[in-house]
């Protein structure tokens, strides 16, 4: 007891069992593999090329580009939140197999490499620009593959809280601290297709056009049919017309007011009699004009009666769906999926990770945590069996991700 041990060692409550320690040649990464066959599958490596621009020189080339951003996302992947843990996976089995042959055979890079690759070389303007345009062409390699005729988009807003002097972070009172306001775009199958890191005190609805018409104008030049969902944040005249204007359906929750609710009058009286345990619920549909529209929408209300509860809960939905007003209100309910998927990114690629002081490597390191996520997401509903579709990515990363191999080398 207590002396070295430089080889296997027998233990002496059981004589059957050995231990040895070969940390270089042991992974608990092993699951990372398999999506690295998808990533190979849509040609991740082949967009990296295509976008991302090299200015180094000398020995700093020694690693490819390629090398470098898969480290960064397949440590997100990993759940390693911080360029620190690149010390400790610089030698994983993993790792290095991910990576070129230049990577298995010298390993994966050090910290202060991949610090200077994230913060400065993918924040110069160029390759910055190029992040997003990587994460939209390898969603699409996905549509390729399998898109359905009619696509949804869901508009969200998050908080990102920072704990420091971040630039451009400030005070939020709906958030009540200190954040970044970060707006994201999904589709109905989960992937993010486009994001933007705001300062913290910005309207939630705030550079919506910049996300939302030019992947309104991708999917139309494909043929597809649009339609739009987003709570009353998104609730604004001008996103209406657009939205119209361009031939693309939506329902858009919108704030309760005293019009509105005139417009409901006769369903928020209580019935009479002993209330049921199950809730009661009633819908309408009618036109309502606000004094800042140019003209009349439909707008649908739910009013639900619950069990023990003195008011009814009362929701408006404006929408150009001709479904019936049921119809629109399932339809708007599926909406909170995207708060789901924010909340993946935020606990399984580390979404919020957002600690350096300048302002654009912050904005690279929320796109580096959203191309891990949807590679994530991608590899779950393309690759993994049906029955484990339903697993939050979280869960594929203890379950799957985290699984323990051994690299063994043979000379032939």
């Amino acid at each position: 007891m207590g002396e070295r041990q430089n080889g296997p060692f027998q233990l002496s409550f059981n004589s059957s069992l050995k231990v040895d320690f070969q940390g270089s040649r042991v992974t608990s990464d092993g699951g990372l593999v398999l999506v690295r066959e998808l990533d190979e599958r849509l040609g991740f490596g082949d967009l990296v090329a295509q976008h991302l621009t090299d200015s180094r020189r000398g020995k700093n080339t020694q690693l490819p580009l390629a090398d470098l951003l898969r480290q960064s996302v397949y440590s997100r992947i990993a759940g390693y939140e911080d360029v620190n843990d690149a010390q400790r996976v610089s030698q994983d089995p993993t790792f290095r197999l991910i990576g070129s042959e230049k990577t298995r055979d010298r390993g994966a890079a050090l910290t202060s490499r991949l610090q200077t690759f994230e913060t400065e070389m993918l924040a110069e303007e160029a390759n910055f620009r190029s992040l997003a345009r990587i994460n939209r062409e390898l969603i699409a390699k996905a549509e390729a593959i399998d898109t359905p005729q009619r696509i949804v988009l869901d508009m969200d807003n998050t908080e990102i809280p920072v704990h420091g002097q971040q630039e451009n972070s400030a005070y939020n009172g709906h958030f009540e601290s200190t954040c970044y306001h970060p707006l994201l775009l999904f589709n109905r199958e989960g992937d993010c297709l486009a994001a933007k890191l705001r300062p913290g005190n910005v309207h939630s609805a705030d550079d919506w056009e910049e996300l939302l018409l030019p992947e309104i104008e991708r999917q139309r030049k494909l043929g597809k049919e649009v339609v739009f969902r987003a709570d009353a944040t998104f609730a604004k005249p001008e996103i209406y017309e657009a939205l119209e204007m361009r031939g693309v359906k939506y329902a858009i929750r919108i704030s309760a007011n005293d019009s509105l609710e005139r417009g409901i009058a006769g369903l928020l009286t209580r019935p009479v009699g002993c209330p049921s345990h199950k809730p009661l619920i009633w819908y309408k549909s009618f036109l309502y004009q606000a004094t800042s529209w140019k003209t009349p929408r439909r707008v649908v209300a739910k009013v639900e009666f619950h069990a023990g509860e003195l008011f009814p809960r009362v929701g408006f939905i404006v929408t150009n769906l001709e479904a019936d007003s049921r119809a629109v209100v399932l339809f708007y309910n599926k909406r909170g999926t995207a708060e789901q998927w924010i909340k993946q990114g935020e606990q399984a690629v580390k979404m919020r990770r957002l600690s350096c002081h300048r302002f654009r490597s912050n904005e690279v390191r929320l796109w580096l945590s959203l191309i891990a996520y949807n590679l994530g997401n991608l590899w779950r509903r393309l690759v993994l069996p049906k029955r484990i579709e339903g697993w939050s990515l979280t869960s594929l990363q203890q379950r799957i991700v985290k699984t323990g191999g051994r690299l063994l080398k043979h000379a032939r």
